[in-house]
């Protein structure tokens, strides 16, 4: 079954996960920089979406909620993910690293932050899975993820918070995936642009041209909008799908910047005229490095939604909210 949008809505979800989400790919010498900032960068995406009158939804990896390794340890699942490749599993990282993670809590937890969204009441807070789950990777169960998922649902709910969306981490899911999410009364999640740039080959150059053409796509409208008009309801669960990423400011690239805002400008003016979603999505360390400019860009493309509210009726929603209203 598919559900008509009525008007115009800007959907903005953000993937909150500070080092679990890159601990596979960059050393906290790298970028602890960036993630550092995060700090900083959410009370300052609060202020801005009041300003500007936005809802929001937070997907936030669970192991977010804690301040310290003692208190993360009563709450491992059982099973924990068995991936091939050892680098992706976080409690891997967590015995090689509990002393560090105390010494150091800004780059593993956020407590203060998730409080701090939560009094924001328009926002939503999602999951991100609890340990950053990857429910495509070799080696990992679907058993495992539902026991990674409920523990996901269990820390927010002694918060307050009741999930119902999720952002799956690098979009990785499948039939099997969602039908747990929805035995947990989980809503929607935010699934892939329907392009086949967006969809992973066996053939390693294949997937690097697509990469290529991906972050051109950044600047260049060379695969339309991504904008739509239905959600469909699959497995009993409905696909508020991404439209654009917010790719961050680039020094090398700096001349590129005020074309990345116009085409996402344009991809909204679409979504307001003919009654569309657009949904725009980033991490909040994707600001880290260059504050200023990000916080400048985001600040143009929310002053143009106010805009189009005006001329056009758009609106802007949560995930959860979109699809239950």
């Amino acid at each position: 079954m598919s559900t008509a949008i009525k008007r115009g809505t800007l959907v903005i979800s953000l993937d909150f996960e500070l080092y679990w989400g890159v601990l596979n790919k960059r050393t906290l010498p790298q970028y602890g920089h960036a993630l550092r900032k995060v700090h900083e960068i959410i009370p300052q995406l609060l202020n801005l979406f009041d300003e500007h009158k936005i809802k929001a939804t937070f997907s936030t990896v669970g192991l977010l909620y804690f301040d310290s390794y003692e208190s993360i340890v009563p709450f491992i699942p059982k099973e924990i993910p068995s991936y091939d490749d050892a680098n992706l599993n976080p409690y891997v990282y967590l015995e090689k690293s509990k002393e560090l993670m105390n010494d150091q809590a800004q780059y593993y937890f956020a407590p203060k932050l998730i409080e701090l969204i939560s009094n924001a009441a328009q926002h939503e807070i999602s999951t991100h899975t609890f340990s950053h789950f990857y429910c495509l990777e070799t080696g990992q169960t679907v058993e495992q993820f539902k026991q990674d998922l409920a523990q996901a649902i269990k820390v927010a709910e002694k918060k307050g918070h009741k999930i119902r969306s999720i952002v799956f981490p690098k979009n990785q899911y499948s039939k099997a995936y969602l039908d747990i999410c929805k035995e947990k009364n989980i809503l929607c999640y935010r699934g892939n642009q329907e392009s086949g740039l967006y969809k992973k080959t066996k053939f390693s150059m294949l997937n690097q041209f697509k990469r290529f053409i991906r972050f051109s796509d950044t600047y260049f409208n060379l695969t339309g909008y991504h904008c739509y008009s239905q959600i469909a309801d699959k497995n009993g669960m409905y696909n508020v799908k991404a439209s654009l990423f917010l790719r961050p400011f680039s020094k090398k690239l700096f001349f590129l910047e005020s074309l990345k805002v116009y085409r996402i400008k344009q991809a909204m003016r679409y979504a307001a005229k003919n009654n569309q979603v657009f949904h725009l999505w980033w991490h909040p360390h994707n600001f880290g490095s260059h504050p200023k400019e990000n916080f400048k860009n985001l600040k143009k493309i929310l002053t143009y939604y106010n805009e189009l509210q005006s001329k056009y009726g758009m609106e802007s929603r949560t995930m959860s909210d979109f699809v239950n209203k």
